[in-house]
């Protein structure tokens, strides 16, 4: 999973996807909702190891619901 390449537009539906597993105030939530908002580095780099730091089960579920797109 440490070499998953995740783009601005992914990191928003990672957004939406964490909002339902997670919820919207959760802090993975907040960083990739602003990457995807802002597309700078410093917040898509944050939000991304962040979103590498939750639950294996959690990371699986959001990714799973990306795969239904």
């Amino acid at each position: 999973m440490n070499d998953v390449a995740i783009d601005r537009a992914a990191m928003g539906r990672l957004a939406t996807a964490l909002t339902f597993i997670c919820g919207a105030d959760h802090p993975t939530t907040v960083l990739l909702k602003t990457a995807s908002d802002s597309g700078a580095d410093q917040d898509i780099t944050k939000a991304r190891k962040s979103f590498l730091k939750l639950k294996p089960g959690d990371r699986k579920a959001a990714m799973a619901m990306l795969d239904d797109d």
